[in-house]
């Protein structure tokens, strides 16, 4: 679903200093959380309210990660992303309890993609930055293509799509697909 990331300096800025989020639940991926803290966006006279704050809040750079249907909610272009490769992206307008920020850019619907550890991506066979194809299981069936590959030390075996890609196969919260090479 729709969330943020953080940057230290931004995540004062919006809820004060020395602030520290707190952990509403874990996320799949062990070295995140998402936050009891939520922000509302603007992007020109659009609003979205409520927008998860993703934990630790220690991001180089804030990060807005919407669906494509957000997009069109907030009257902008997202462009498909990597996490972190936010360059040439939409800004927008972020209120916290404290204060409202502007980032210039950092607003992307995140390349669907496969956390997996180093020892997960071996016995798959898979490499980082490789791109795969993944079929989903159950009724709605549907392949997608261009699946990332992310292979870090922490990470857990676990596919995120956005939203709409969830929803397009039917998936509510989590599903099962077969990795196609």
């Amino acid at each position: 679903a729709r969330h943020i990331h953080l940057s230290k300096r931004d995540l004062e800025k919006l809820f004060g200093r020395g602030y520290k989020l707190k952990k509403l639940k874990k996320l799949t991926q062990p070295e995140e959380f998402a936050a009891k803290e939520t922000v509302d966006i603007e992007i020109g006279s659009k609003r979205i309210s409520n927008v998860r704050v993703i934990g630790p809040g220690t991001a180089v750079k804030t990060q807005l990660e919407l669906s494509k249907t957000d997009g069109i909610i907030l009257g902008t272009v997202l462009l498909v992303r990597d996490s972190g490769d936010i360059k040439g992206t939409s800004g927008a307008v972020i209120s916290g309890p404290k204060n409202k920020i502007i980032i210039k850019e950092g607003v992307i619907n995140t390349q669907r993609h496969i956390h997996c550890n180093p020892k997960e991506a071996k016995k798959l066979g898979l490499k980082n930055g490789a791109l795969v194809s993944v079929k989903t299981l159950g009724n709605l069936s549907i392949t997608f293509h261009n699946v990332k590959i992310r292979v870090r030390k922490s990470y857990k075996l676990c596919m995120h799509l956005d939203t709409d890609e969830g929803n397009a196969a039917g998936i509510m919260r989590s599903g099962e697909g077969k990795i196609i090479m």
